[in-house]
């Protein structure tokens, strides 16, 4: 009886066991392969991600691992509001927020601003809490990044209006103006052409 519940445990009970094993320690794909024992063990793992809402991360998510290495943060689970959300909604709000976090600006992929040794990864949080009454309506979601996450629990805060951002602009130095710009001309390259020629004229 017990050889055949050993048989029967799945490749996602079995990876789930591994990485509960080795919390803190870099996994590599060969080593999840053979203990999935399954070509699919790559799909097994992202189910454990975005399913189970296990921390694990990949080369992607920190530049300190390499292509093909995994790790398993620590055993608190993500946001299950996360999890729960459909990856059209998902694909959604991303896209209407830049790809980029809407708390400190950080945009997928980058270096973070407050911690350069890791790779913002986006999540997707609540504008208002579900604990203060808020939906999974996409109106009322936005793209923010893991760091700011950790410390945004039922915290609500509206998106800075334009003429606040101004004025803050105004006030900085002139390197942090210079860097502003830098940044908006990157991001909006075909805009910051045409503006500079409606200049010229």
């Amino acid at each position: 009886m017990s050889k055949k519940t050993s048989k029967a445990k799945g490749s996602r009970a079995k990876l789930r066991d591994f990485f509960v094993d080795n919390v803190g320690q870099v996994l590599s794909s060969d080593t999840l392969r053979e203990i999935a024992g399954t070509s699919e063990w790559g799909r097994r793992v992202r189910e454990l991600r975005n399913e189970e809402g296990m921390n694990i991360v990949t080369h992607n998510d920190r530049s300190d691992l390499k292509p093909g290495e995994y790790f398993l943060v620590d055993l608190k689970p993500l946001p299950a509001f996360e999890r729960g959300i459909s990856k059209e909604t998902r694909a959604f709000v991303l896209d209407r927020n830049g790809f980029t976090c809407q708390m400190c600006g950080a945009a997928a992929g980058e270096p973070h601003p407050y911690d350069t040794g890791r790779k913002t990864r986006l999540q997707i949080g609540h504008i208002i809490d579900l604990s203060m009454g808020g939906t999974d309506d996409p109106s009322n979601l936005k793209a923010i990044c893991s760091i700011c996450n950790e410390g945004a629990s039922n915290i609500t805060l509206n998106r800075p209006q334009a003429i606040k951002l101004l004025a803050q602009i105004r006030r900085a130095p002139t390197t942090d103006q210079l860097e502003v710009l830098e940044w908006i001309v990157k991001k909006f390259p075909k805009q910051t052409d045409s503006i500079l020629n409606a200049l010229k004229k």
